[in-house]
């Protein structure tokens, strides 16, 4: 009976430890501008100017349109804190996760270009001390466990099922407002670093050659990040040497 009561206790504590520090974080970003809120004012405009484009079949047009939002609209919001399943069917946060994120929504239907996972599973490997990848499905978990099998275990597998109809809320956010495979660069504050869209190579291009095009469209964008952030590490111990050596 004492064991038991130990284990609850335990058990409790370190809930109540996960709570509160899910809850830090979400305070560290009541005053920053979200992700939703930020769609929300410039997603109209965006899906008339794109729809337009694409009726016209001007896909250099709707591709701007793209990045125009993106770069100029949602770069620089705070994601936030969607929620998910992961294949043993628990429910995941997006604030779970302490690290930066690289974060690719895909449908199982919607199958991966030719590369593109050995490029995923490779770019986990090699930032797996920095960088967390997700991939988010939006299907069934029995869907979604087949198509995870190839992905090696350095990547996060989450799942939205729609015909449960539980998350509308993300769906409508992460699904149907940019469309997929979309990924997005998150850094350690939640901060959406980097949007875009992931781009199959063309087809019949030599598995060599595929998944060197894979591995490169992601690697630059996280690199670029890295660096971003080593050279901001290396300012703010810059600036307070600076204080210390005047005091």
């Amino acid at each position: 009976m004492k064991q038991l009561l130990c284990i609850l206790l335990i058990f409790l504590f370190f809930n109540a430890v996960s709570i509160s520090a899910q809850e830090k974080k979400t305070d560290s970003i009541k005053d920053k501008v979200l992700f939703t809120e930020a769609l929300a004012l410039h997603l109209a405009d965006y899906n008339e100017k794109a729809d337009f484009a694409y009726r016209q079949r001007n896909f250099k047009k709707a591709q701007h349109l793209f990045d125009s939002i993106t770069v100029n609209h949602l770069t620089g919001s705070y994601i936030n804190n969607f929620k998910f399943h992961n294949l043993r069917g628990k429910e995941v946060c997006l604030y779970d996760f302490d690290k930066s994120i690289y974060l690719i929504t895909y449908a199982s239907w919607c199958i991966p270009g030719k590369g593109a996972i050995p490029a995923i599973n490779e770019i986990a490997k090699k930032y797996k001390d920095q960088i967390q990848i997700i991939i988010l499905f939006w299907d069934t978990r029995d869907k979604v466990k087949k198509v995870s099998k190839e992905f090696s275990n350095t990547v996060n597998i989450v799942y939205v099922d729609e015909t449960q109809n539980k998350s509308p809320y993300v769906v409508k956010q992460l699904k149907h407002s940019l469309g997929l495979p979309t990924c997005f660069l998150i850094n350690k504050d939640k901060r959406i670093e980097d949007i875009t869209r992931y781009t199959a190579v063309a087809y019949g291009t030599p598995i060599e050659n595929a998944l060197k095009k894979n591995f490169n469209q992601i690697d630059e964008g996280i690199t670029s990040h890295l660096i971003n952030s080593e050279d901001t590490k290396v300012m703010k111990s810059q600036l307070a040497s600076g204080k210390d050596k005047k005091e």
